[in-house]
Formats: structure tokens, C-alpha cells, sequence
């Protein structure tokens, strides 16, 4: 089956198999650490606060990523994209909804964060349910553009995944890409940035630093920064002059999110931290009452 479909362009049989492999240990891995984080919060009562409801969304967002993932490993192994251009369609707008609401409620954590270490408020259900609400929603809107013709879905440089199609370049591409980038990933940026210096300020004045304020930035540029730059480069260069191997750096740092987020966000988090350990063995560990105490 294998032998029967071309290498893409650019691509050795090594570099496809070594792509996909990534793909498929970033799926999976993802995949696997988000659902013990979900299924903890389902389980253990003591998780279901308004705080810890945020990381129990920024997991499912990241299960979905994972997912997405996955059926490009799959497709990788194959050497071809299976589904069509349908799927292709259906791919790239399950990749972007996901992508985006996972970038939201990163953000949307660090602002709650802000909130318990320098304001001393705690998030209530009131507002963490209509926040999580229009974050999807928001996601869905601006995933949803590309299917009625602002912006477009395309096959990535490996040709077995598909995404936001930045080859163009075009006019259509440009006005889709700023507004979304602002809303999506410029004012996300400023709100990690602002709330963890916030944090850092407290911390320093405290002399009691919970955690590394600086690693959930640094995380968030590793992550989607590749991206960001590949995606404006393309607004004012042709992109395809780019190596196909370089172009593929960003989907696959992209995917490394969930997994990052999950030591970040969950494993992290001393609070959500007992409640999985409580999940996984029923040893109830006592944790103090602030919520989102990070190392």
C-alpha cells in the first residue's frame, strides 16, 4: 500500500516516517495525559471548582489537538491524505477549533491566576461557565471562516494533514490571517504576559514564589511561536520558497502543546495534582486550599 503512493515533495522515506512517528507519540502522549487530567475532574468531587474547571476545558481543547495529531500520524504512515478533500476540510477546521480554544484558555488561566495571587478573588461558577461557553464559540467562529471562503484549508507541506493554507499569500489570506491573529493569539500573548509579570511582581515582594512565573510565556512561544512566524512570513513573502522539512517545524512544535500544558496546567497544579493521584490510586491527599498553587 505503502509503495504505491509517491513521497511528497521535499520529503525522504525517513523524513516521512521520522514526521509521523513524532505525530503519533505527540497524539497519543497528549491524548493519554489530557484524559486521566478529564476524567479525574469528572471523578474526584473535590476538582469541580470554578478554577479547575478552566484546566478541564484547556485539556479537553488539548485532547482534540492530540487527536488531530493522530489522524496525521496515521495518514503519514500511509504516505497520502485517505479522507479526501472533505476531510482534509474537516481536519483543518478540528485542528484550528482546538488549537485556538486551547491558546484562549491558556490565557483565560492566567488570568485567573492574576486574580488568586494579586487580587485575592477566586473565579465563580457564574463567570466560568459563560467564559468557557464563548471561548468555544469564538474558537468555532473563526475555524469556521476558512469553510465559507475567508482563508482556506489546505494539505500541510507533508501532504497528510491539512491546515490553514498559507502558500497563497493572497489578499483573501492577509485580511483573514490579522484580525484572526489579533483576536486568537496577539491579545491571548499579552494576557499571559501581563498576568504571569503581575505575578512575578507579588511573588518577588512576598518572597514566596509559588512557581516559575516565567515558563507558561516561554511554553506558549516554543509551542504556537513557529507558527506565528510562518503565518506572517507568508502575509508579505511566498512561503513555498520555504524548505518543505523547515515549514513542517511548526505543526509538529504546535503539537507538542497538550503535552506541555499538562505539566503546566494539571500535574502543576497541587491541587489538581492530588486530585489525579486520588483518581488513579483512591489515596485522598490533603492539599491547601488555594487552588491553583504551582510549582
Amino acid at each position: 500500500m505503502v509503495s504505491s503512493h509517491p513521497l511528497p515533495e521535499g520529503f525522504t522515506e525517513l523524513d516521512v516516517f521520522s514526521l509521523g512517528s513524532c505525530l503519533l507519540v505527540e497524539g497519543l502522549l497528549g491524548f493519554f495525559l489530557n484524559g486521566v487530567t478529564v476524567v479525574a475532574f469528572l471523578k474526584v468531587r473535590e476538582l469541580r471548582t470554578p478554577s479547575n474547571f478552566l484546566v478541564f476545558s484547556l485539556a479537553m481543547a488539548d485532547m482534540g489537538i492530540s487527536m488531530n495529531a493522530t489522524v496525521a500520524a496515521f495518514s503519514s504512515f500511509l504516505r497520502y491524505w485517505p479522507y479526501g478533500s472533505e476531510g482534509c476540510q474537516t481536519h483543518g477546521f478540528h485542528g484550528f477549533l482546538t488549537a485556538l480554544a486551547s491558546i484562549h484558555f491558556i490565557a483565560a488561566i492566567a488570568w485567573d491566576r492574576y486574580h488568586q495571587y494579586c487580587t485575592r478573588t477566586k473565579l465563580q461558577w457564574s463567570s466560568t461557565i459563560p467564559l468557557a461557553v464563548f471561548i468555544w464559540l469564538f474558537a468555532a467562529f473563526w475555524a469556521a471562516m476558512p469553510l465559507i471562503g475567508w482563508g482556506e484549508y489546505d494539505y500541510e507541506p507533508l501532504r497528510t494533514c491539512c491546515t490553514l493554507d498559507y502558500s497563497k499569500g493572497d489578499r483573501n489570506y492577509v485580511s483573514y490571517l490579522i484580525p484572526m491573529a489579533i483576536f486568537n493569539l496577539g491579545i491571548q500573548m499579552l494576557v499571559v504576559m501581563s498576568s504571569y509579570q503581575s505575578i512575578a511582581y507579588k511573588f518577588k515582594k512576598t518572597g514566596n514564589p509559588r512557581f516559575n512565573p516565567n515558563t507558561p510565556l516561554k511554553t506558549m512561544l516554543f509551542c504556537w511561536g513557529p507558527y506565528g512566524i510562518l503565518a506572517f512570513y507568508a502575509a508579505v513573502r511566498d512561503a513555498t520558497l520555504v524548505s518543505p522539512k523547515l515549514r513542517m517545524i511548526a505543526p509538529i512544535l504546535a503539537k507538542t502543546s497538550p503535552t506541555f500544558n499538562v505539566f503546566l496546567y494539571a500535574l502543576g497544579n497541587e491541587n489538581y495534582r492530588g486530585g489525579i493521584w486520588q483518581f488513579l490510586t483512591g489515596e485522598k491527599i490533603c492539599v491547601p486550599e488555594t487552588e491553583n498553587k504551582s510549582k
